[in-house]
Order: C-alpha cells, then structure tokens, then sequence
C-alpha cells in the first residue's frame, strides 16, 4: 500500500510560464486540479524562488518533486531553451528544503501524461479509434508537439510500468515529400543551412513555410507572427491557406514517421500549444493522408491512432505520473 505523508510539487516549466501543482500519489488521479497556479518565469530569478512563492501562495508544504523543464536535461543541471534560467537540482532541492527532487523533460512528462489521459482527454484525428490498453497490457506510444519548437518522445508500457523516452527528434532533418516542399527546402536553406522539422512544425514555423509560400508567389508577407498566419487564412488569404495546408501535411508525414522510427503502433499523441488551436486544420486537411501514406507499410499505419490532446495541463499532469511511478519504489511503495 502506498501512504503519501505529504503530497509531492510537480511543475511544468517553460521558457514563458511555469505552472505548478500539488499531485496526491497515493491516488488513481493523483493531479490535485484545485492546486495548479501559474506564473510568468521572468518574475522570478530562479526555479526556486518561483517554487516557493507558489508553496507560501497557497499555503502547503511538501519535501518532494518533480519538475518538467523545456530544455534539456544533463545529470544535475538543465537549461530553459527560451529563457536564461540554469537549474540546479541539488541546488533548488537545497533551496526547498527537499528530501528528493527530479528535473525531467517536458517531453519525458508529455509522454508519461499518456499514461493517465482519459478519452475525453483527447480527439481523434482520422479514423484509427484509441482503446486504451488494459492494466499491465503492453503499449508503445509516441508523442510530438508543435509550440515555440517541436518536441518529441515517447512511453514504453511494459509489466504495468511506464518508460518515457526523452529525445531531440524536431532537430531531425526535413525531409520533402513533394517538389513544392523540396522547393520550400531549398529556400529555407538559404537561410538556416541545415534545416530540421523544427524549422517547419512549430510557431515560428508556420511563419517559415508562409514566407517560402510568399516567395513562391512572389508576394511580400511582411513581419507576421504565427497568430497572423492563422488569422489571415481564416479570412481566405491565398498564401495563409497554403501555408496551413503545408503545416498540416508535414506535420502528418512527420508523425507517421515517428510511429515507424519509434514502433509506436498503439498511436501517436499530438501535443503542444499550437494543436487545440489548429485542431479544425488538423482533421480537415492532408494530415492524416500523409500519415498513412507510408509505402507498403500504408495499411498498417491507416490502423495507428493520431490523437490531438486537449488536457489543458499535459505537463503537470505528466509530471504527476513520473512522481506516482516514483513513489512504486519507495520502501512501502506499491509493488
């Protein structure tokens, strides 16, 4: 039997906000909802002092956590992508005064999240339906998601335990799959050298594909922001339409390509900030075509899942799982 004395801090730290809750491991949902908070990361000068500003804010105590960082983690040090904190975990566990502290990615508990979604957690983009798996069942799963960059991993489910991969995968270099993308590619070479999926399916993407479409056309686009893109398409600019078009398809081959690379047969999660908003473009566009359009592995991957998920706190939630899974193997933990 599981007894949780006091519950465990979980946060979900991005380069402009840091959310934080309160997760009951000794619960089925160990997420305690009522507890999440948010702030703006440049508010504070380190993790630490966030954290404990949320701690006295709602007045708890706890002695552990986990702590999802957009950045990669490296031993007992990460770094926030898109903001100068360096994290210390001897260092923030120190400041807390906690008995253990785990910095994951963000990914790591994007993926792990999967473990506690619900199916009205999520919506299901094409026609492969997801049936979760039963207790001890196995399971292979990716995940990727598109926001200031694109993150991708993935969960391992194996004898009723989870094993999130934590990789770089939206650094892998783009691959066109027709000569409008090749063409497209070769513009954005001009720019960025190399060019990854990163460069293409995220926020600051959706600007690159519309200005190659722009130069295509030879039309000036202007400074746009990702917000504009979609704006301007939703009022039937030409360009912006296209450009959605091409954030959908490629997106669509580059995770059915994660499926194929990853074996992730029982479904792939689409996460990230830009998914609820671009959900409508998703299932009404060539994603799903391009996810299946795989060569003779097509019918099998018209049977694999593609799920947009709509939890509006993924991260925490995953987080949550990673500290319940932690706490299996303390001494009492549940075996």
């Amino acid at each position: 039997m599981t007894v949780s004395i006091q519950p465990a801090l979980v946060a979900d730290i991005g380069g402009t906000n840091a959310r934080f809750a309160l997760a009951d491991t000794s619960l089925a949902a160990p997420l305690l909802k009522d507890s999440i908070r948010e702030f703006v990361v440049a508010d504070f000068p380190s993790l630490g002092d966030a954290a404990r500003h949320y701690l006295e804010q709602i007045g708890a105590e706890a002695r552990r956590g986990v702590f999802a960082v957009a950045g990669r983690v490296d031993g007992d040090e990460a770094r926030i992508t898109n903001h100068p904190w360096v994290i210390s975990r001897m260092r923030t566990a120190h400041m807390l005064g906690f008995d253990g502290l785990h910095l994951i990615n963000d990914f790591a508990a994007q993926a792990m999240a999967i473990s506690l979604l619900q199916p009205q957690d999520v919506v299901q983009v094409g026609g492969a339906a997801w049936v979760p798996g039963q207790p001890g069942q196995p399971r292979n799963y990716a995940v990727i998601g598109p926001g200031t960059g694109l993150g991708v991993g993935g969960l391992i489910l194996r004898h009723g335990r989870c094993y999130p991969l934590e990789t770089e995968g939206g650094h892998v270099s783009f691959p066109p799959g027709t000569p409008e993308e090749i063409r497209i590619l070769e513009i954005l070479s001009e720019q960025f050298g190399r060019v990854s999926n990163e460069r293409l399916i995220c926020g600051p993407g959706l600007v690159n594909i519309h200005r190659a479409v722009c130069e295509m056309a030879d039309v000036d686009p202007g400074q746009l922001q990702p917000v504009d893109v979609t704006a301007r398409a939703l009022h039937g600019d030409p360009q912006a339409m296209r450009t959605v078009d091409l954030f959908c398809a490629v997106f669509g081959a580059i995770a059915g390509d994660l499926v194929l690379i990853q074996g992730a047969w029982d479904g792939v999660f689409l996460t990230g900030g830009l998914v609820p908003k671009m959900l409508d473009s998703l299932q009404h566009s060539g994603f799903r075509q391009r996810f299946e359009h795989k060569g003779r592995f097509s019918s099998i991957m018209a049977r694999v899942p593609s799920l947009a998920v709509m939890h509006p706190h993924a991260g925490l939630l995953g987080a949550a799982a990673y500290a319940a899974d932690l706490e299996r193997d303390l001494p009492g933990g549940a075996a």
